[in-house]
């Protein structure tokens, strides 16, 4: 006798551990896809490595893995990690073959961290978009030019390839894959179980408004920036700032110039507008957030989100409220 009722087969997500591989990178996204579980009963999380045997992670710890990759069967998705280790010793021959035999045989492919280097290495990144974590960047474009190298994104989707930050990114880019298999709520649901975040999207950049490019050399335009850092919100001008630091309005400008390529009154305004994007984060109104980050109005913070990023305060929020895989990263140079 037959039954009309569906079986609801588990998608299985396949992860690729070696010898050095940084434990949160594997176990971050592993846990949201466990966690997803709860709800949605939706994925078998697997770990495998190169030969089968069980590995030593980054901080000493042993793993013990299903099995080899060889042997495992298909997976819906197969996530790459990375490693503290230099590329050069971790992507081994062995490790580009059983990433290699895992590709063949899945849905999606996800390298996380410096883990993008083995998907590099293999030529599945060549013409596509892809990120790493900030301090691998410039390698990794420089060894792999033809690929679109995205230096800032947390996580990048170029088709069924995906690339993350590393480290807590790893988290962010299972988050979203969750969510493109079952939907914003559940994927919500998960972050808020993990007391997590759900806003970080791909888009959003690895730094902070505070940490982004050059840093003060000089104590004195160190002070100044703290300044402006503490309280963005606060009607600067680059008198007062001049004042506060007890330097001409001229000397100011020039030693902002020199040491973070743009004017004080720029630097107040690219602060400013990384406040007003961490408060729509938080799920504040335009309203709020113009307020919070010290614009006059919300017609001001309007216009520097277009002229910034193309789109209204409002839009970027509502692309925010799911973790956004599409949306690119948003440029926070000063024009």
């Amino acid at each position: 006798m037959s039954s009309n009722k569906a079986v609801k087969v588990r998608r299985r997500i396949g992860i690729l551990v070696f010898d050095g591989v940084k434990m949160l990178d594997f176990v971050g996204p592993a846990e949201v896809f466990v966690e997803a579980n709860q709800s949605v009963d939706a994925y078998e999380v697997v770990l495998v490595s190169a030969d089968g045997r069980d590995v030593q992670t980054s901080i000493g710890a042993s793993v013990v893995v299903a099995g080899a990759a060889a042997e495992a069967g298909p997976f819906d998705t197969v996530v790459i990690p990375g490693s503290e280790l230099p590329p050069a010793k971790f992507v081994t021959p062995e490790l580009l073959e059983a990433v290699r035999r895992l590709a063949a045989d899945s849905r999606r492919l996800a390298s996380i961290c410096s883990g993008t280097f083995a998907l590099a290495e293999l030529g599945m990144l060549d013409g596509r978009r892809a990120t790493t974590h900030w301090k691998f960047t410039r390698d990794l474009a420089a060894r792999y030019p033809k690929i679109r190298v995205d230096p800032d994104a947390i996580f990048v989707r170029d088709g069924t390839t995906y690339s993350s930050a590393g480290v807590a990114a790893g988290v962010d880019l299972a988050l979203a894959l969750v969510e493109e298999d079952h939907g914003a709520d559940n994927a919500r649901a998960v972050a808020q179980s993990l007391v997590v975040y759900m806003q970080r999207a791909g888009g959003q950049s690895q730094f902070s408004a505070s940490l982004h490019g050059a840093a003060p050399r000089s104590p004195l335009v160190r002070a100044v920036a703290d300044l402006i850092c503490a309280d963005p919100a606060h009607p600067h001008t680059v008198r007062s700032l001049a004042a506060y630091a007890r330097v001409s309005v001229r000397h100011l400008t020039r030693l902002f110039r020199a040491e973070l390529e743009n004017s004080p009154a720029e630097y107040v305004a690219f602060i400013r507008f990384g406040l007003a994007r961490d408060k729509l984060h938080a799920g504040y109104s335009v309203t709020e957030a113009a307020m919070a980050a010290g614009y006059g109005s919300s017609e001001a913070m309007r216009r520097a989100f277009v002229a910034r990023l193309g789109i209204s305060p409002r839009k970027y929020q509502q692309r925010f409220r799911s973790t956004g895989v599409d949306y690119g990263p948003p440029t926070l140079a000063v024009s």
